[in-house]
């Protein structure tokens, strides 16, 4: 993969992976630096990069991994994470039932919520959702399932009028 094709992959798929990996996490700040770390990380792999069969699946693992990482290393050290002195970026905001949705997620059980994400919002079938987070497929349907039922009392108990017409993102 050579710098225009890593630059094109990269354009087509860093707002799209931070999103997932936002949805996964329920922190957007945390989300783009993760998946900023885990283009670093596919920069330096591209060569391991180019003959994967799917190399948004292997940043958005990377940007996931670095996530829990971090999530780790924070509450161990009991201390707020190390922030870049750079200028922060301007974002665009984010739709609020977007918002709404993520903050349903974040509930939900971290296995369901990922199991979530992977199928409804990142349209992997239950086998590569399986493959992604190392469970049976039995399980990622079982999780799929419940964690459908819990989100959709979460979001018609937070909605007065429900949620419905956006339900159908998970």
């Amino acid at each position: 993969m050579d710098q225009q094709e890593f630059d094109d992959f990269y354009t087509a798929s860093f707002a799209r992976i931070t999103g997932q990996v936002y949805a996964m996490i329920g922190n957007r700040d945390e989300a783009q630096e993760c998946v900023q770390e885990a283009f670093v990380k596919a920069w330096a792999h591209r060569r391991k990069l180019e003959r994967a069969d799917h190399p948004e699946a292997w940043v958005r693992v990377t940007a996931h991994r670095l996530a829990v990482s971090r999530w780790r290393r924070t509450r161990l050290a009991g201390r707020a994470l190390d922030r870049s002195v750079a200028a922060p970026s301007v974002t665009q905001p984010v739709d609020e039932k977007y918002v709404a949705l993520v903050a349903a997620l974040k509930q939900l059980p971290e296995a369901q919520r990922r199991a979530l994400v992977l199928h409804h919002m990142c349209d992997l079938p239950v086998a590569a959702v399986a493959v992604e987070v190392g469970a049976p497929e039995g399980t990622i349907k079982a999780r799929l399932s419940r964690g459908r039922e819990a989100l959709a009392a979460l979001l018609s108990e937070n909605e007065p009028n429900g949620f419905q017409e956006g339900a159908s993102h998970v």
